[in-house]
């Protein structure tokens, strides 16, 4: 997959001022380190300023320290810190070698997208080499190899670009990777065939035997939603379908998704899709869809 790419690293200084605002890439390599006295970066002595690193190990090992605690980096094992800030990453005097790829962007939409990142996930990952971020990294570094980056926009594509491709990982694809739980397909799948009831979290909890505490987390992190949310989605999907294509009043509809009260189905579909179930079925100035996605 990377053996095709050349050890070297590549900076980009364009003249920028709309992708200071938004994200531009700073620099990305592939390196090979054997050497501990040549390779070690620490985040309050160093030139740049403002700029976020992505590292990610592809063999061999190295070590970053963070905030004064130490952790070891071993193939798969990526980091995700800003500069400045209290972090040390380094080839340790037992290694024997570190080869990783890296890229480092700027800007301000992207320090913002990075301090969601690092709230939710860490500074810490392990990801596989086939996985989307990768992916993106040693594409792009092929692409470098070849036709080069060519002016500040596509620069700042390529890093807007990388930092939706981790953030697609991090929220679904690594979350779909993941084998779901007899008891949480249970509860799933009576979510599907009972939404048109009025069905309440209590129910959908003693379908899978858990406790609801133990149940919302294990619901939350195998599908990436509350059990209540999931629910509302599939309502309001099947809504959707209800209201293109069949002549039935919003009360009418309300009741065969399972809500007692047009009202408040309205109050919902209103806070999922934007507007009202009247005004999504009567604005002809909206393409109509069979199925929308919403996060």
């Amino acid at each position: 997959m990377y053996k095709d790419i050349k050890h070297n690293s590549y900076g980009f200084r364009f003249q920028r001022a709309y992708q200071d605002k938004v994200a531009d890439l700073h620099a990305i390599g592939f390196e090979h380190h054997q050497n501990p006295a040549d390779y070690s970066w620490h985040g309050l002595e160093r030139g740049e300023k403002d700029i976020i690193i992505f590292q990610y190990t592809l063999n061999g090992n190295g070590v970053i320290s963070i905030g004064g605690t130490l952790h070891d980096l071993k193939k798969g094992d990526a980091f995700f810190i800003n500069v400045p800030s209290d972090h040390r990453y380094y080839l340790p005097d037992a290694a024997d070698e570190w080869e990783f790829i890296f890229f480092t962007i700027t800007g301000i939409e992207a320090t913002m997208l990075y301090q969601q990142i690092t709230k939710k996930h860490g500074h810490l990952f392990n990801l596989p080499i086939h996985s989307g971020p990768i992916n993106y990294i040693l594409n792009t570094l092929k692409r470098v190899e070849t036709v080069g980056i060519n002016h500040g926009y596509e620069a700042s594509s390529c890093a807007y670009a990388f930092l939706m491709e981790f953030l697609g990982y991090l929220e679904y694809s690594q979350h779909q990777s993941k084998v779901i739980p007899p008891s949480i397909l249970k509860a799933i799948n009576f979510i599907n065939n009972h939404y048109h009831e009025d069905i309440t979290l209590d129910e959908i909890v003693s379908v899978s035997g858990l406790s609801k505490y133990y149940f919302t987390r294990q619901f939350t992190k195998s599908v990436n939603e509350t059990p209540i949310r999931y629910l509302t989605k599939i309502r309001i999907k099947k809504a959707l379908h209800l209201l293109i294509f069949e002549q039935k009043s919003i009360d009418d509809i309300a009741k065969e998704v399972g809500y007692t009260s047009s009202n408040y189905f309205s109050k919902v579909f209103k806070q999922t899709v934007g507007e009202t179930p009247s005004n999504y079925r009567q604005n002809t100035d909206i393409m109509p869809v069979n199925q929308l996605f919403t996060d």
